[in-house]
């Protein structure tokens, strides 16, 4: 808990001031700020076995240190034998304290183990949040190698309250994200 603090108070005394100065905001509510980080990981697979559901949600819930849910599929799909309501995915949705002890493991421990890394693409939804693909959730501390069966992916969404990309990439490269290039494309 003690660097979750450290993470806020860093927001708090250095990156909001900082930001707040860089575009001339008005108002300390205009500051861009955090709200979530959510976890996603698509399982087509789990059409046919079922057990990849709870490995999945067991996975992400140690990672995060949030109990994950499996998320059903709207319709019908033929070509992909999908029945509604079937599972096919798993998410946590991760706010306040564990938002923040996740994005410092994230920065800290597991981007850095990946093979020959050289930073994260800087490509922004037009709204100042940020989509992360990871392609092997053995890089988090929490898995441990011998007991997976399976390598899976999974998409960090980083949700901000800023208007603009540049505004989100400020933010998130102030929190610590290795991005590949200084400006944003």
């Amino acid at each position: 808990m003690a660097n979750t603090a450290q993470l806020k108070k860093t927001y708090v005394e250095q990156i909001a001031p900082a930001l707040e100065k860089q575009f001339n905001y008005s108002s300390k509510m205009q500051v861009p700020v955090l709200k979530k980080i959510v976890i996603n990981q698509g399982l087509g697979d789990a059409t046919q076995d079922k057990k990849i559901i709870d490995v999945a949600i067991n996975e992400i819930s140690t990672i995060c240190g949030q109990k994950a849910v499996a998320t059903y599929s709207k319709k019908d799909i033929a070509n992909f034998k999908l029945r509604k309501k079937m599972p096919i995915g798993v998410m946590v949705t991760l706010r306040r304290e564990r938002m923040y002890e996740f994005l410092e493991k994230l920065v800290r421990v597991a981007l850095p183990r990946i093979r020959d890394f050289k930073g994260i693409e800087s490509k922004f939804d037009g709204r100042g949040n940020y989509t992360l693909g990871i392609q092997e959730q053995i890089i988090f501390p929490e898995i441990n190698i011998d007991t997976v069966d399976r390598i899976q992916g999974m998409n960090i969404t980083f949700v901000t309250s800023a208007q603009t990309d540049e505004e989100g990439f400020a933010l998130l490269k102030a929190f610590g994200l290795p991005f590949k290039n200084a400006k944003n494309d």
